[in-house]
């Protein structure tokens, strides 16, 4: 007797090859402003058939994520054009636009800094996933000093839009200390070595700015079971909101 994963027996050898099709079929993702793969570096602990499209606009970067994921397709361009282009092409698509513009930082230094509008572009791409994509995605970003335009999850300090219900877990933190060992101490935290960048962003700045392993994983494990429709939540972007 063929027993399924919940100990149960397959009603026949049609769904026994349908399971055994799923767990190994092949997602293509599509991880967008990829930095240095910070959400993807535990990805293949999830699923070991995955093909990764990562977006990089920042040369020295997709280099290093290069070395990082050889066996992830690397493009140095515009990530919110690339989306708009090549959506169709994915099952997944993870997205982390730039913060910076909507950070309470940049609001509690707005006297000492030159503000910005706030970057609509994020929006852009979760009404566009939300309403023209078919498939599965996550759009990754900070708490916002203003009341968001769109509700999302909220998990540890970021928000989280999503088709799919993002687990609850708890969030990885580190305390931020300024200086000459800030850097190191998150070069521990996400498990690598920051210093390889040679580029002209500031070390400090990427660091920060890289997605947990830890969050990007939990999450990860989440849409591959939707994908592969094991039992688990689903909801709509405006069912899910609970900022």
């Amino acid at each position: 007797m063929m027993l399924n994963s919940f100990g149960g027996a397959f009603r026949s050898a049609a769904e026994f090859l349908k399971t055994k099709q799923s767990i190994t079929m092949k997602i293509k993702i599509l991880n967008l402003y990829a930095c240095l793969g910070g959400n993807r570096y535990k990805w293949d602990e999830v699923h070991d058939n995955i093909e990764v499209t990562a977006v990089e606009i920042d040369e020295e970067l997709a280099r290093l994520y290069k070395e990082r994921f050889p066996n992830d397709a690397v493009v140095v361009g515009d990530a919110h054009q690339y989306l708009l282009d090549h959506y169709k092409e994915f099952d997944f698509i993870w997205s982390s636009p730039p913060c910076p513009t909507h950070s309470r930082l940049a609001q509690s230094n707005k006297n000492k800094i030159k503000m910005k509008y706030p970057d609509m572009s994020l929006y852009q791409e979760i009404i566009f996933l939300d309403k023209i994509f078919s498939g599965k995605y996550v759009v990754e970003n900070v708490i916002p000093y203003y009341q968001p335009l769109i509700p999302g999850q909220k998990r540890g300090r970021h928000l989280y839009w999503s088709n799919i219900a993002i687990p609850n877990f708890k969030a990885r933190h580190i305390q931020i200390s300024i200086g000459k060992n800030e850097v190191k101490n998150l070069c521990d935290f996400h498990d690598y070595n920051f210093y390889q960048y040679k580029g002209c962003q500031r070390l400090d700045k990427i660091a920060r700015n890289l997605v947990d392993y830890n969050a990007g994983k939990i999450i990860f494990k989440q849409v591959v079971d939707v994908i592969l429709q094991k039992p688990t939540k689903q909801v709509g972007l405006f069912e899910s909101c609970n900022f």
